[in-house]
């Protein structure tokens, strides 16, 4: 509903071949549970807004501008080409876009080093918990552990299991392997000794497996 505050979210911007789109959980714009379909706010809101905090040209300054994602009831994001509905996120192409935002897009060809990830190996999600920052409007980064086999699907789906101390307000947060200089890191069949920080995109956080479960 306009103007009614329901919840608060993370994101992520891409470049596309049509501009550049937000990527979040599709949980944050249906304001229902992905799995169960249950409403998360109490009030059963169903949210047709959404306020993207992005950042101005000025480093250190950032701008509210809102984008309209359900419109005569007709979602306004696009889904996954085959799983659909059933992948917990969704693209919205940015329309509310100005001459003082700045887009920094998410670039997973960066300093990619082709690392393996193992359950156990360090991972962090980077968000807002509870709708907090780091200062400003930096995220803040929280890190765990994988928890299943990468490669091998849970429940389903292309997806596998965390072990960390996350909370509501970091659906949609990027899940990244980061590791610093001097690390060695396992890459195939070999071994490869890290002159300067390197990541590695995984994937999008969506949620806990239970309220009680750090997974």
């Amino acid at each position: 509903m306009m103007g009614n505050n329901i919840s608060t979210g993370t994101g992520f911007v891409v470049n596309t071949a049509k501009g550049p789109a937000l990527i979040t959980n599709r949980h944050n714009v249906t304001g229902k549970n992905n799995v169960t379909g249950d409403y998360l706010s109490q009030q059963c809101y169903i949210p047709d807004e959404i306020i993207i905090r992005h950042n101005q040209t000025t480093i250190g300054n950032w701008v509210d501008k809102s984008e309209i994602i359900l419109e005569d009831y007709n979602p306004k994001w696009i889904e996954h080409p085959t799983l659909g509905e059933r992948a917990d996120f969704v693209a919205k192409l940015l329309s509310n876009l100005s001459d003082d935002v700045k887009i920094y897009p998410y670039d997973i060809t960066t300093n990619q080093f082709q690392m393996d990830y193992l359950p156990s190996d360090i991972v962090s999600v980077i968000g807002f918990p509870f709708g907090r920052n780091a200062g400003g409007s930096l995220a803040i980064w929280t890190s765990g552990f994988i928890a299943s086999e990468p490669d091998i699907d849970y429940d389903g789906l292309p997806q596998f299991l965390i072990d960390c101390r996350s909370r509501k307000g970091q659906s949609g947060s990027p899940v990244i392997a980061y590791r610093s200089m001097g690390f060695n890191l396992h890459a195939g069949n070999w071994t490869g000794l890290l002159t300067g920080p390197t990541e590695k995109f995984l994937g999008i956080y969506s949620g806990r497996i239970s309220p009680e479960s750090d997974i």
